[in-house]
C-alpha cells in the first residue's frame, strides 16, 4: 500500500497541539507534500496519555493503517511502538523514544511500560522505521534511545544538541517524510 497519510501523536502534557513544539509547523509542511494528508488532533487524556485511551483513538479517530506514517514524539513514540505491535502501518517515525517509565509515576500509569517490548512484532508490522534521538535529551537517557534503535533496527538520526526536540521547526522530519513518500 502507498504512503498517503501522516499522523502526529504528541508527547503527554500537550494542550493545544497546533501551537506546541513543532507539531503545527510539521502538519502544515507535510500537507504541502503532493499526495499526502497530515492529521493533527488534540489527544484525549493528554496528561497521562493512557495506552487504553490513545491506541483506540489512533485506530478509530486518526485512522492509522497501512497507508499511514505515525510520527510519535516522546509518549507519542511509545504509543506508536505499542500500536505497531498489533497493527500494520506503512512507517513509524519516533522522536525521543524510550523503553521504561523512567521511575515516573505518571509514565507508569500510562501502561506502555508494563510489559516487555515486542521488537520483532513491531518490525514485522511496519515497513519503515525512522528514529530521531539526541544525546543531550534532559528527560531520556541515551541508553534507552539506543535500545529502541537496536531493538527496531531503526534508521537512527543521532544528535548531540537537540534536547527533547521541543523546538518550533523540524526540517529533518519533513525530509524523512519526503523520503518515505518517494520510497512508495
Amino acid at each position: 500500500m502507498p504512503l498517503s497519510k501522516a499522523v502526529i501523536v504528541p508527547g503527554n502534557g500537550v494542550g493545544d497541539i497546533q501551537h506546541c513544539n513543532w507539531y503545527g509547523w510539521a502538519h502544515k509542511n507535510i500537507n504541502k507534500i503532493p499526495g499526502m494528508t497530515c492529521l493533527l488532533k488534540n489527544m484525549p487524556d493528554p496528561v497521562t496519555a493512557r495506552e487504553t485511551v490513545w491506541l483506540p483513538f489512533m485506530e478509530e479517530t486518526l485512522g492509522c493503517d497501512e497507508e499511514t506514517v505515525i510520527i510519535g514524539h516522546s509518549s507519542g513514540a511509545a504509543a506508536a511502538m505499542r500500536y505497531a505491535e498489533t497493527h500494520k502501518v506503512f512507517a513509524i517515525i519516533l522522536v525521543g523514544a524510550y523503553t521504561s517509565d523512567l521511575g515516573d509515576k505518571n509514565e507508569r500509569a500510562s501502561g506502555y511500560f508494563s510489559r516487555p517490548w515486542e521488537w520483532e512484532r513491531i518490525r514485522g508490522n511496519v515497513g519503515h522505521i525512522v528514529q530521531f534521538g539526541s544525546r543531550d535529551d534532559p528527560f531520556l537517557p541515551w541508553a534507552e534511545q539506543q535500545e529502541v534503535a537496536e531493538g527496531l533496527q531503526a534508521e537512527l538520526h543521532e544528535y548531540t544538541d537537540r534536547g527533547h526536540f521541543m523546538n518550533t521547526h523540524f526540517p529533518e522530519l519533513i525530509k524523512a517524510v519526503h523520503k518515505l513518500r518517494e520510497a512508495n
